[in-house]
């Protein structure tokens, strides 16, 4: 079981983003959004995402990477393929992840947010590593904070409709949920 102190989880590796701010209601923790990256676009490995997050992104490195290199995102967590588990941002803090978004006719979802990204594309099938982690992951969360229940977890495609499109249909809802309440039930 993955343990939270002080908004962070324990098990995770620390990379801290300055890519954040203070929450407008810190105590209004309500929603789990669910993205996917990949940096190049389709490939997996490398410091890249870290990069990003971080504002260290070298954009020689990659002809994608001169489009974005100034950009100031970041999420509060990564899912490595291999299930490596990395936080960026404290949860208590408002990461930049969600953009331009509604959840429940509510805007400003980093304003009450926690985004995990998966390493992935919308149409790479995920790996079984990441599910684990993020079932793991998913579950501290809920009990850490408890507005965030298994109706307030959704993907950005859902809360940014028309101008994202992850996690994408390569992520497998029923199988995460599934394994979310088996895991749950496991630790009652």
């Amino acid at each position: 079981m993955l343990t939270l102190s002080e908004h962070r989880v324990k098990q995770a590796q620390w990379c801290p983003s300055p890519n954040f701010n203070e929450r407008p209601a810190p105590d209004d923790i309500s929603l789990l959004v669910i993205h996917n990256i990949s940096l190049p676009p389709g490939q997996f490995g490398g410091p890249y995402i870290e990069d990003l997050f971080c504002n260290r992104l070298d954009p020689d490195r990659d002809p994608y990477f001169r489009e974005i290199h100034q950009l100031t995102v970041s999420s509060h967590f990564l899912i490595r393929r291999d299930g490596q588990l990395m936080q960026f941002v404290d949860c208590d803090k408002r990461a930049w992840h969600a953009g331009v978004s509604t959840f429940e006719g509510r805007a400003n979802c980093n304003d009450y947010a926690i985004g995990i990204e998966l390493e992935g594309t919308d149409q790479s099938p995920y790996e079984c590593a990441q599910y684990r982690s993020l079932v793991a992951l998913t579950a501290a969360l809920q009990q850490h904070y408890p507005a965030i229940t298994d109706q307030r977890i959704t993907g950005h495609e859902h809360i940014a409709p028309g101008r994202k499109t992850d996690p994408g249909p390569a992520f497998q809802w029923q199988k995460y949920l599934q394994s979310l309440a088996a895991f749950k039930e496991t630790q009652t």
